[in-house]
């Protein structure tokens, strides 16, 4: 029986590994889960799963829970704040920690459970985004198994040969290919861009995502931090991850090897196939996806990305290139105008230009320390609002 632990247990991701959960419960046991506000969500895992500890990143959310477990008597201890999520992270029943929360918000808590040398089912890519060779490092230094969760990293997890962790060079690799979709925008006129509302941002033709990670999709910044994403897990050089426009969204990523041989992933769109591969890797089982159907599914497409539609992926290339703490910078700027255009205070075409008028002004050095990356991150953050007022 193994612990789990989830950040993030409210959102897409999290709801989808208590789906995967719940269909073999001889296998798992959900010890601790955290959300930031979704009390009544919250209430209804602590029904179904009963763990011992659940948290909420906003203070009056973990008051209005801890209300509503005693007035059922869960006896489910309820926690707010930073505390909460560090609580979570390193529960002491966990062996496993699906690290789901969006956003630079994720790498604190992830950091803990990684240096206790804990199995970590990685879908905040922010952690490795803004804080790559020290998250890697702890990682080797504790022991922790790092198991990707977005699709396309899982995809090339499950086709990479064993020990690639020494480099793709040692082992035959000659490129990464993260297929993306291109999202709801890939055949709009660029004229059209700068009015795209956030709804019609955040409806993806092929996955159900919550909004931040939806607009990111949209803008491909969301492949571009996968992208650096990918220099990390897997000690690839930039140069060998490329990006291939695949808008079925039915191979999630594919390797190249030095003889001619392309390996890829296949599969319906549902996140419940990655989860359920970390989950119970290195064997399988269900995970409540339809099998795909070639038949049905009939054709294949691919192309490369337009880096003049989707500008913040040329950006995010530029800045694992560029290394130390630009990742940071780009991510930090990214969130902050993902926020205003959710709100309705910057256009959609904003976005990119927020993000590399930030790059521009903020000087990049040396990844050194995790106090430096954060110091970074909130002074990255500073600026990007100051360039949105010359955005907008």
């Amino acid at each position: 029986m193994r612990g789990v632990a989830i950040l993030g247990s409210t959102g897409s991701i999290g709801v989808s590994t208590l789906d995967v959960i719940a269909r073999h419960p001889e296998r798992y046991q959900v010890v601790a889960l955290s959300a930031h506000r979704d009390v009544q969500g919250m209430l209804d895992q602590c029904r179904q799963f009963r763990p011992s500890l659940a948290a909420m990143a906003d203070p009056a959310a973990a008051t209005a829970l801890q209300r509503a477990v005693a007035a059922e008597g869960l006896g489910v201890e309820v926690m707010a704040g930073p505390a909460g999520l560090d609580a979570v992270a390193t529960h002491p029943d966990a062996t496993d920690l699906m690290a789901a929360i969006v956003g630079a918000a994720g790498v604190l808590p992830t950091l803990a459970a990684v240096r206790l040398g804990r199995r970590i089912l990685l879908a905040n890519k922010e952690a490795l985004v803004v804080s790559g060779a020290l998250f890697m490092a702890a990682a080797k230094a504790s022991g922790a198994q790092i198991l990707p969760i977005d699709s396309e990293h899982n995809a090339v997890f499950q086709c990479l040969p064993p020990g690639f962790g020494g480099g793709l060079d040692r082992v035959g690799v000659e490129h990464i290919l993260l297929t993306a979709s291109g999202g709801p925008f890939r055949c709009r006129p660029l004229s059209e861009l700068h009015d795209v509302t956030p709804v019609q941002a955040c409806a993806h033709p092929n996955w159900e995502m919550g909004r931040k990670i939806s607009v990111d999709s949209a803008t491909m910044m969301n492949k571009g931090l996968e992208v650096i994403e990918a220099r990390w897990l897997f000690d690839a050089h930039p140069e060998q991850i490329r990006v291939v426009v695949h808008p079925q969204s039915v191979i999630h990523s594919m390797v190249q090897y030095v003889d001619g041989s392309v390996l890829a992933q296949l599969g319906n769109p549902d996140m419940r196939t990655p989860i359920a591969h970390a989950l119970a890797w290195p064997e399988r089982h269900s995970s409540g996806v339809a099998m795909l159907d070639l038949f049905e599914i009939a054709r294949l497409d691919f192309e490369p990305p337009d880096l003049v539609r989707f500008p913040c992926l040329r950006l995010a290339f530029e800045a694992v290139m560029a290394g130390g703490t630009a990742p940071a910078v780009l991510n930090a700027a990214n969130e902050v105008a993902v926020a205003r255009f959710l709100d309705g205070e910057l256009g959609f075409t904003g976005i990119a230009e927020v993000v590399e008028r930030t790059l521009d002004s903020v000087d990049i050095g040396a990844a050194d320390s995790l106090d430096e990356l954060l110091a970074v991150d909130a002074r990255a953050r500073g600026i990007a609002e100051q360039q949105l007022r010359r955005v907008v």
